[in-house]
């Protein structure tokens, strides 16, 4: 089992090999059968618009809104929404200065996007809603649970920036920052020759992915690729850095899950205790021999354990327990 104390060193490519069947292998319906287009909408929040995508019909079953991390967009989700889309309304949207999102008139800040992503329910009718969050797009999810409860019934954090960032040697991260954000504006054309290539995606993914040869080329394309290099990179960079919500996270009192990926690069493992601790009544899932995506990493697996956080029967009193404790039902996959 890898440390805890210190993100662990990507995965050699050769080790691919022993990910196991469910690494890469993608769930039913297939997003690449979806009439995406049709599924591709905007609204107008805070003065700019807000590109979404907005899959299946709004039931007794509450919508789930997914939110993409740092350098990500929608398609972060294409392995999950139309699984989910089948039975209840999915909506997953790209944050100003993401995706097709133009960069608000007000600075990013993690509070900015949170006010987004209530409005965002509020508007087109999703509150209380249940709500996935990756990386920057957890810390976002957490900010909306506590700032707007009434917008969110449940929320899921998959390996959510927000803990240790303080931690990191500040200078050395923008440092990176920069050259993420002059490094990474290739076209299309280029991005999807580079995708093709094991060699090059396992040398330009290893960070976030732990097997990217184990990845398909168009999964790799348009699920991870296509979201770099956007205006509103350096800027949601900082305020990553900057933002503090440590003494807020009590006050989420909606049924909450925690999910890592235990070879997690970016963001350690151990973060996701820190969250159970805060986070009264959550729960911790831990997926073992994964990165940083999860739900890309092992789409069938990840939307498995959706689907039963989405199904638990909340207990009386389990979100009152304290902080952790006995509610948490830690869970390896």
């Amino acid at each position: 089992m890898a440390s805890t104390r210190h993100p662990p060193r990507p995965a050699r490519r050769r080790d691919a090999a022993r990910a196991g069947d469910d690494y890469g292998l993608g769930d039913s319906p297939d997003w690449r059968t979806v009439d995406w287009a049709s599924a591709l909408h905007t609204v107008e929040i805070a003065g700019a618009p807000v590109n979404y995508v907005d899959l299946g019909e709004q039931g007794e079953r509450r919508p789930i809104v997914f939110v993409h991390g740092l350098s990500g967009q929608w398609q972060n989700w294409l392995e999950n929404i139309p699984r989910f889309a089948r039975e209840r309304r999915v909506v997953a949207l790209d944050l100003p200065g993401f995706g097709r999102s133009p960069m608000p008139r007000e600075p990013i800040t993690i509070d900015f996007y949170g006010r987004v992503v209530a409005e965002l329910c509020d508007r087109l009718g999703l509150a209380p809603a249940v709500l996935v969050g990756n990386s920057m797009g957890g810390y976002v999810a957490a900010e909306v649970a506590i700032a707007a409860p009434h917008a969110v019934e449940r929320l899921m954090l998959v390996s959510s920036a927000g803990i240790s960032q303080r931690e990191a040697p500040r200078g050395r991260v923008l440092r990176v920052g920069r050259l993420m954000t002059y490094g990474t504006r290739s076209s299309t054309a280029q991005r999807r020759a580079l995708a093709a290539r094991p060699g090059t995606r396992h040398l330009i993914l290893s960070m976030v992915v732990r097997h990217p040869t184990r990845l398909r080329p168009d999964v790799t394309l348009e699920g991870l690729m296509k979201g770099s290099g956007k205006p509103g990179f350096y800027d949601a960079l900082t305020t990553c850095l900057d933002y503090d919500f440590l003494e807020r996270l009590p006050e989420i009192g909606c049924p909450t899950e925690v999910v890592w990926g235990r070879q997690d690069a970016i963001i350690p493992v151990r973060d996701a205790d820190r969250f159970v601790e805060l986070i009264p009544g959550s729960r911790k899932v831990v997926m073992e021999d994964t990165g940083h995506v999860a739900m890309i990493e092992r789409p069938v697996t990840f939307n498995d354990e959706l689907q039963r956080f989405l199904e638990h029967e909340v207990a009386p009193g389990e979100l009152s327990r304290g902080r952790g404790g006995a509610a948490r039902g830690d869970r390896v996959v």
